[in-house]
This record gives C-alpha cells, structure tokens and sequence, in this order.
C-alpha cells in the first residue's frame, strides 16, 4: 500500500490540486477540530444536544467557507507553502472568530435564535484554535512528504550560507524550492558570535573558521559556499570568495534585494561570482558639483566615443546636462551600437536631442577642421588612440599618426577655436615607456603639457588597464575558457593594475573639473594584480577541471610591471584621495615645435627604424623591451632636442 501511494504521488508530482479540493480539506479539517473541541467540553455531559451541534458546525462551516474563499487560503499551492501561506490561514480564522463573538454578543443583548444554537465563547476560541494548527500542520506536511519522496532526487548538493540573517533564511527557502537542483544546506555561518550554536530552519549556526577549513569541507562533502549578506562591505566580501575558492568551492552570492524580481527571490536569482567582483574597488564617491559646473550647458567633444573609454564616458557625460555632446569615432559599427543604446535606453534616451554621432578619424586635419567649426566644442575629452601594444610595435607609422599628430590636430584647433578644456586620456604605459605605443602616448602628453594657454586649459589623466575594456586580458582569458583551455599568461611573474571602466571614467571627469592647465592627473590604482594569479581564480570560478595555464614569453615591448611615475616624477595631493597631481618635467613648446617637425619630416619613408628612432630622441627614457627597436638603444642617440 505505501509503495502504491508513493507510485501515485510521484505520478502526479507536477500536478497542481484543484483550489476547491484544498478547500474541501480545510473545512473537513474544521469538522474535526469542532468535534475534537466538544470532545473536550461535553466529555462530562450526560446529555448531548445533537440537533444544536448540527446547527453550530452548519454555521461554523459556512462561515468558515466565506472567510477561506475571500482571504484565498485555497489557492495556494501546498507542497510550495510559505510563511504568507501561513499567514492567510491565520488572519481567515481570525476573521471568523471575530464574526462569531460579534454575533454572540449581539445575539445575547438582542436574542435573534435560541441560545442553545449559539456556540459558547470557548466553543469558538478553541474550534478555530484547532483549526489553524490544523491547517498548518496539513500544509508542512504535505509541503514535506513532496520534499521528501515525491520529488524527483537528484545528486545532493552539499552547501555552506554564509549570513545567518534574513536573507540567509530567504536563500535557504530558495534552495529547498529549486526544481533544477538537489540541495542540502549543511550548516550557516556568521561573524556574530551571539548567533553562534542556534539554529534556522532546524539547521545549525556556525563560526566561519570552524567551517571554512579542509577538514569540515571533505568531512562534509561542501561543495557550494552561498554568500548571503547583501549589504556586506566589498572588502569583507572579497576575502570571504577568496577564501572560499582557495577551498576549492563554487562560490555564489544572494544579489542585493533591489535586484530581486517583483521583490521576491528564487533560487534562479543566486548569482555566480565573476572575476571582476573580485577585482571591484570600493565605490568613488565624487563632489558631482565640480562635473555639474565644468559641463552642464557646455558642449562637449568626446573622441574615441565608441571605446570602452569613450562610450562611459558618453555615459556619463549625458546626465549631467550639457548642451550637446558630440561624440566621434571612426569605427562605424561600434559606433551605431553606441547610437543605438543610448538612442533606446533608460535613463540617456530622454537626452537624445543633446547627441550628435560623428564617423571621422582625428588624424585628418581637414574633417577636424570641420567638427570645430561646426559644433564649437567648449570641452574636449581626448580617448581616440591605438592602445593594443604588439600592433602598435609592428605599426609605428600608424601608432605615431593617431596618438601623435591625431593629439596635435586635436589640441591645435582646440586653441584655434577657443576651446576652454581640454582632457586627454593617456596611460600608465607611457611612464618609462618600452613600446612604441606607451612613447606615443607620453609624446602626446609632452605636447599638450606644453600647450596649455590662458583660455585653453590642457589636462592629461594617467591610468592602467581597466576591467572589461575592448583587448583587455579578462575576456582573452573568458574565451579561452570557452574553449577548454589553455589559458595563456606572457609571463608568471607579469603584474597589471586594474580598475573599473565606470570609476575610471567618473575619475577622468572629476580631474577634469578640477584641472587648471598642464596637470598631469594619475589615480589610484589599488594593489597590482599578478596576472598569474588572476588566470588561477578564473579557473576556479568557471568550474572546470584540469585547465593548463601556459607561459607563452613576453610580447614585443610588454614589461613586466607597470609604472604610474616616471623615476623623477611625484605626487602632489588634491582634494580628491583617488586623484594625485604628478609632478612632471616642464618642455619649451618651441623645442617641441621643432623636433615634431622633424618627426613629420621622416612620415613619408614609412621606415619603422628611422621613425622610433626619432621618437627615442624625443622621449629618453623610451627604452625598447623585448622589440626588434632594443638595438637603437645601443646607438649614440643625438641629445634630448627638449633640453
């Protein structure tokens, strides 16, 4: 017999009780709670009126029926029942009694039937009593034979919540009603030692350090640790992911509750942690009344503006009011998908009459000519360039064209046409550069230092690689993954800083703001990253087994480190923590003027060796790593024409 009903349970897993049929249950169950109540009340009565328990229990069940019918406690689906379910059972029996007391009292001033039909007050205190610890008890029965046999049994997985707070509660709930998975959450661990040895959900309460170790994770067979403290600080977080991963473990995260759907949470809603939470910073907070001053009403020329760079700072640039921001490229796809999403998306859709798309390229004089004359930019944010450094060192001719000459063409008409900001971004590379892109970038930083007016101001902000960027090592490193490996690290011991691109861009325009002409800003940049270590915890998030992480030799001009500050550089506080002024070498622009002339003089040879030659000339400290250009440091190069 039992095995007949665990057939046809397990048969008709999936279908759903007809909502009258639960109510069929409920008030059955009411009939016994009002028999078990009389049971108790007439146990010493000789003489039961049976013609009057009738009449109460007709009464009693109709009652009962309106109040289930309008509260909906028969809608729920019972092997899902939640604490709301419990909820509507309570407040519908508690709408009941309170009818009937009603009733009594009225019955008793003003007598509408005969009293021996009126159910006493602890005949409806103790029926309705009975009846919501029965239907309770009928729901998480039920809700547990499903859990327990009915469901189809999947492999078991053993999990850890770390936050025994509500939303550790609300994560367990999610994991017990996941159809997709099996799993069994072994123990919650909490920093707060007062929560320490209770339980929740029958479930007990541990400290991290009695958990988060070898022994307990294979005596427990753990293979998920769940993060459930949405409001936890990033550097807590961090450590507790990192932790777990060292462990071996997948770990995942509850999302903040504003990223929860319709203000519920399923188990879908777990999210898997990303290598960029693990690289995230602590949230910039900027003085918005600087940016709000420097662009609101402006118009605003943005290079580069399909870029990872360039479209965040579009982004960003949009909400803050300006009168038009031109926004320019010469890559035309790139550039539509920009048009498109901010032409389509909240919140920059409602500014669509403040942009304008430009398809041109900052290295023709000629069309660059014509965006100023046609737009009249007032601030100009300069993130056109060539930043890919093996291309650039196999193409220095082009490399020289963008970075170098585009910035002059561009930093010219700026003067020309009146242009009151002008803010180019560079890069930590150009800081004791070993490629030709690096040197392209500090020669682009020498010439608009050295341009700076009293109506043109010229700002350079300096910073390393950012996360997600377009050539960045992360999604190289994602498709290599995809594709079953090997990843691929030019060196073991290579470091890189990292930042995100909307900190970046959020920094860029606060330095922006606060630059009065000739300042080189840098950021901070947090700790380096070993890009070794990096490929390690990639490995560890995607899941997968016996991934290779391959040593394949620096690339042309690649170093292993890089640098913020040039060897005779400092930095000089500003208001903001995050932004340092670096103290830099001054050049005479007639010097300048001069020796990028004889730079434009050799274009036309299209020579690689006389063109970095030149550049090494130009820039000392250029010196070539790992690059076919090491053995023009080994010549007797002319002295710094700057000098």
């Amino acid at each position: 017999m039992r095995k007949l009903i665990l057939w046809l349970l397990r048969k008709y897993r999936h279908t759903t009780a007809s909502r009258w049929l639960i109510l069929a249950i409920d008030l059955f169950t009411l009939v016994a709670a009002f028999a078990v109540t009389d049971l108790f009340r007439l146990r010493m009565s000789a003489h039961i009126d049976w013609p009057s328990l009738a009449v109460k229990l007709c009464a009693f069940l109709a009652l009962a029926a309106i109040c289930y019918v309008s509260v909906g406690t028969h809608r729920s689906i019972i092997r899902h029942s939640g604490m709301y379910d419990m909820y509507k059972v309570v407040i519908s029996n508690f709408i009941a009694t309170v009818i009937l007391i009603v009733f009594n009292l009225v019955n008793n001033s003003h007598p509408i039937i005969q009293n021996r039909y009126t159910p006493a007050y602890s005949e409806i205190l103790m029926t309705f009593a009975f009846q919501i610890a029965a239907m309770i008890v009928v729901r998480l029965t039920l809700h547990r034979i499903y859990n327990d046999y009915v469901r189809r049994r999947r492999p078991t997985c053993n999990v850890l919540i770390y936050g025994a707070g509500a939303a550790g509660v609300i994560a367990h709930n999610a994991l017990l009603q996941d159809r997709a998975h099996e799993y069994r959450v072994v123990a919650f661990l909490d920093d707060d030692r007062k929560k320490i040895d209770t339980a929740l959900n029958g479930i007990r309460t541990l400290l991290p350090e009695t958990a988060l170790n070898p022994d307990y994770i294979k005596k427990h067979d753990i293979e998920v640790l769940l993060l459930a403290i949405p409001s936890i600080k990033l550097a807590q977080k961090q450590a507790i992911m990192n932790r777990g991963l060292d462990l071996g473990l997948t770990v995942k995260a509850v999302p903040h509750i504003s990223a929860w759907i319709n203000d519920s949470f399923n188990a879908n809603q777990i999210q898997d942690i990303k290598i960029e939470d693990l690289l995230e910073r602590e949230t910039i907070h900027l003085d918005n009344v600087n940016i709000i001053r420097e662009v609101a009403d402006k118009v605003v020329l943005v290079t580069g503006a399909a870029g990872s760079i360039g479209s965040e700072i579009c982004r960003q640039l949009i909400q803050y009011a300006p009168q038009k921001v031109i926004m320019l490229d010469q890559a035309e796809s790139p550039m539509y998908d920009l048009q498109f999403e901010l032409r389509s998306n909240e919140p920059y859709c409602r500014y669509t009459e403040h942009m304008e798309f430009v398809i041109a390229n900052v290295k023709d004089r000629l069309r660059m000519e014509e965006v100023f004359s046609k737009y009249h930019p007032q601030i100009v944010y300069h993130a056109a360039a060539y930043k890919h450094v093996p291309f650039m060192e196999e193409n220095p001719y082009e490399a020289i064209l963008v970075n170098v000459f585009g910035t002059k063409n561009l930093a010219d008409l700026a003067i020309q046409h009146g242009v009151h900001k002008f803010v180019m971004i560079s890069t930590d590379k150009a800081v004791n550069p070993t490629n030709v892109m690096g040197a392209t970038k500090r020669m682009a930083e020498i010439y608009i230092q050295s341009r700076s007016t009293d109506t043109t101001h010229f700002v350079t902000t300096r910073f390393g690689n950012v996360l997600g960027s377009n050539g960045s090592v992360i999604p190289l490193f994602k498709k290599q993954l995809a594709a079953g490996g090997p990843l691929t690290v030019t060196h073991r011991d290579i470091i890189r800083y990292f930042m995100t691109i909307p900190e970046a861009c959020n920094l860029v325009l606060e330095a922006g703001a606060m630059g009065e002409g000739g300042d080189i800003f840098v950021f901070d940049m947090g700790k380096p990253v070993k890009i070794y270590n990096l490929a390690q915890k990639m490995i560890q998030l995607s899941g997968l087994k016996n991934i290779e992480i391959k040593e394949v030799g620096l690339r042309p001009g690649e170093k292993l480190y890089e640098e913020l500050l040039a060897n005779k550089e400092e930095n000089i506080p500003t208001y903001h923590p995050k932004i340092m002024r670096a103290q830099v070498r001054r050049y005479n622009i007639d010097d300048i003027n001069r020796a990028y002339a004889e730079l434009w003089d050799l274009m036309p040879t299209l020579d690689p060796m006389t063109l970095v030659r030149k550049m090494k000339q130009i820039v000392p400290e250029f010196k070539s790593n790992n690059s076919i250009y090491c053995q023009l440091d080994n010549e007797n190069a002319p002295a710094d024409p700057a000098k």
